[in-house]
């Protein structure tokens, strides 16, 4: 989990939240929705064949292969029964761009019977009317990611309605916390909570002018890792105590800001009793459990390891001071 290393000065921003994902999804999708039912209502033959003249691509191979990889998609929709249908189109939803509609209504305007040209409009207001319900599903989820995220960062609004970062009042923080832990207990905060809190912080960071606000995604990030990570303990093998284990489980549920104390009281090269061999064993097994537990490429999967590996990196710098006052 990425980390601040200078203390932030206070920011206030407005609480509003934008949902990123259904901005971009949804807004585009309504355009190239309008563009897709002009198409298969006028002349398609004219509209295909113009449209396709200026869409061809300098790179005719690569072309080609697209316009393969289409028509193999069209084929399987076309033979598909209807529950078969509703699947490719969910494993599929991103294929249906502006390119798939076209080569869709060039293939319509080339058949030479009624009846196959009728079976293309039909194939298209089915796919489109099951993309339709994707992206209002889709909407629904974001917008309730974007409420569940402000019901978490409700304690550091202020009396204007500003959220404020660092927090003037220390019990913020635990409010936070607080929510988090309930709205996880509730199963609320999935992939689609994670993917929106993570397009806000991606934006935070391209406009790199709120320090304020990223810090404070980050921590809500972190919050949600750590309770996730805390719920299941390995510390203990029957009645026997696994001390290093324990002593990153500890860490695991501290705030952020104390770590370097821990660090610095539990291992040996300070004053504790772990060596930091045997703490990076624990952290690579956890990060191990963490990867099989965890669904590929998720939100969750890499979350939980970023701020695994966020406690391993400051480890690490710590190990290095400490050696480095050592042999001075």
């Amino acid at each position: 989990m990425t980390t601040l290393s200078s203390p932030l000065s206070r920011c206030c921003y407005p609480l509003q939240p934008s949902s990123l994902l259904l901005h971009r999804w949804n807004g585009g999708f309504n355009s190239a929705s309008a563009k897709i039912r002009h198409l298969f209502s006028i002349n398609i033959g004219f509209v295909s064949r113009r449209t396709l003249l200026c869409a061809v691509s300098k790179d005719a191979e690569e072309s080609f292969k697209k316009t393969v990889e289409v028509d193999h998609l069209i084929d399987m929709l076309r033979d598909a029964d209807e529950k078969e249908l509703q699947k490719l189109v969910v494993e599929n939803v991103l294929a249906f761009n502006e390119g798939f509609w076209i080569r869709l209504a060039a293939r319509s305007d080339t058949c030479k019977s009624e009846d196959d040209k009728k079976d293309y409009e039909e194939l298209a207001s089915s796919v489109m009317s099951i993309v339709e319900l994707i992206v209002h599903k889709t909407k629904e989820k974001i917008e309730s990611a974007t409420d569940i995220l402000k019901d978490i960062l409700r304690p550091a609004v202020d009396e204007e309605e500003e959220i404020c970062w660092p927090p003037r009042d220390p019990d913020v923080l635990i409010r936070m916390e607080k929510e988090i832990n309930r709205r996880e207990l509730e199963g609320q905060l999935d992939e689609g909570f994670l993917a929106e809190v993570s397009a806000q912080l991606r934006q935070a960071k391209e406009d790199g002018d709120k320090p304020g606000l990223e810090a404070m995604l980050q921590k809500v990030l972190q919050l949600y890792a750590s309770r996730v990570l805390s719920k299941r303990s390995y510390a203990k093998k029957g009645s026997e105590v696994i001390l290093p284990e324990q002593f990153l489980e500890t860490i695991i549920t501290a705030p952020e800001q104390e770590w370097n104390k821990l660090l610095l009281d539990g291992l040996t090269i300070g004053k504790g009793k772990v060596t930091p061999e045997e703490l990076f064993a624990v952290i690579n097994k956890r990060m191990e459990r963490t990867l099989i537990r965890t669904e590929g490429g998720s939100y969750a999967q890499r979350i939980l390891s970023e701020y695994l590996k966020g406690i391993q990196s400051r480890s690490e710098e710590i190990i290095q001071v400490l050696k480095g006052e050592k042999q001075s």
